[in-house]
């Protein structure tokens, strides 16, 4: 078996670009809230019953993730966590109520939450102690590079081919 070279330094590329994805995903609906709310009519306590599902499976879900890491391994679960957040996210776009855009982003909670602990657990596996503080730092800026890069990704998708579709895309 042909061996990769610095095979752990794309592994921190990889987890970089799912915490960039990741929080690509989150952003999208605070970006496009004024809109989803006018077209799907909803309160601000829909709307804010909606970031509470989120929040709530979230919680929940960073300390049923890191079991999952645990028992699968780091491979397996972040497979499954981004593509289960990513359907979550593509389901967002086809919501039509408080209701079922509180259950797809109730999904994405549960989904993404593994993101974090599959990461560490992949800097403990393929980093020194010397280097895991530097490789956490990597994976962990990918959240900022999505929070920066989703206000110019996703109201461009909008206002070219609807809100919906900045959910499907970006999922």
């Amino acid at each position: 078996m042909k061996k990769i070279p610095h095979l752990r330094w794309w592994i921190v590329g990889l987890i970089f670009f799912a915490s960039v994805l990741n929080y690509i995903d989150r952003q999208a609906l605070s970006i496009l809230a004024p809109t989803i709310q006018k077209e799907l009519n909803l309160s601000n306590e829909d709307y804010a019953s909606v970031l509470n599902a989120f929040l709530v499976a979230y919680t929940v879900a960073l300390i049923l993730s890191g079991k999952i890491v645990d028992r699968f391994g780091v491979r397996i679960s972040l497979a499954i966590f981004v593509g289960w957040w990513s359907i979550a996210n593509i389901f967002t776009g086809f919501a039509r109520s408080a209701m079922s855009l509180g259950v797809c982003r109730f999904f994405l909670g549960l989904g993404e939450a593994g993101n974090f602990p599959a990461s560490i657990k992949a800097t403990a596996e393929w980093f020194p102690k010397k280097e895991r503080a530097f490789a956490t730092g990597i994976f962990n800026s990918g959240t900022n590079v999505g929070a920066l890069g989703a206000p110019l990704i996703v109201p461009w998708i909008a206002v070219t081919w609807g809100w919906e579709w900045a959910f499907i895309i970006t999922g």
